[in-house]
């Protein structure tokens, strides 16, 4: 509308200057040519200002509809992401490791990273890395986050199992040492008695014999099988009481 106004404007000034060209004393034809001159710089600051507020409204769309689509983007499993932590409600750098849930409500099963926690979000709730984004390394401290109490308690409870196994660990060697001493000592007194036991003193079980026939791990192998006197049949002699 402004702008067929901002003609008719135009038009009307052009026929009063032409008018005025005749007969430039006339003291009205002048100020109806000041109004519409004013009327004219009014129209098309009014025009300037309906063009920009379009403009902007235009680019306020296109940014909604590329948002839009940016959370529309699907992800498939493996993808990289950043979803909102329920804890929190602020966005963490996490990977979908799961997808379901039909096409028109898609849910993801993420992990964040760094905190090992998964959680369930719908399209909402996750959206594509930035262009350029680095994740921060769970030990920076940046983009960090509390713990939830069920994490803390997680983390607890994983911590004095392995405080528990160490300990296990701990005491089975500390036996195993105790026995071996035990036997070292048990093995020196015996060698101080005479008795030799295999193993102790640098002889092993295991070493090779000098006895060619002989096999490897097998006590008195090579020497062959030891020989039994054989034991003649009693026989009673009554002349041997009587001798007595």
């Amino acid at each position: 509308m402004e702008k067929a106004d901002l003609e008719t404007y135009q038009v009307q000034l052009s026929q009063v200057e032409l008018a005025l060209s005749t007969d430039p004393l006339n003291a009205e034809l002048s100020s109806l040519k000041s109004e519409l001159q004013e009327l004219i710089e009014l129209t098309k600051a009014a025009i300037a200002q309906q063009e920009a507020a379009a403009s902007s409204s235009k680019s306020e769309g296109s940014r909604k509809a590329n948002g839009a689509s940016a959370s529309s983007k699907s992800f498939v499993a493996g993808d990289d992401c950043l979803a909102k932590f329920s804890g929190d409600g602020q966005w963490y750098p996490a990977r979908v490791a799961s997808v379901g849930g039909a096409s028109e409500n898609r849910q993801y099963s993420v992990v964040f990273k760094g905190y090992n926690t998964t959680e369930l979000v719908n399209a909402s709730q996750i959206k594509a890395l930035p262009s350029g984004y680095a994740s921060p390394a769970p030990s920076s401290g940046v983009n960090k986050r509390k713990l939830t109490k069920a994490e803390e308690e997680e983390r607890e409870k994983k911590k004095k199992k392995n405080e528990k196994k160490l300990e296990v660990k701990a005491a089975k060697a500390k036996e195993q040492t105790e026995k071996q001493v035990t036997w070292q000592k048990f093995a020196k007194k015996s060698e101080k008695k005479g008795i030799h036991i295999a193993g102790v003193a640098g002889t092993s079980i295991f070493k090779t014999p000098e006895n060619p026939l002989g096999r490897v791990g097998v006590t008195g192998s090579g020497k062959g099988m030891t020989e039994v006197k054989l034991q003649g049949k009693h026989k009673f002699d009554p002349t041997a009481d009587e001798a007595q």
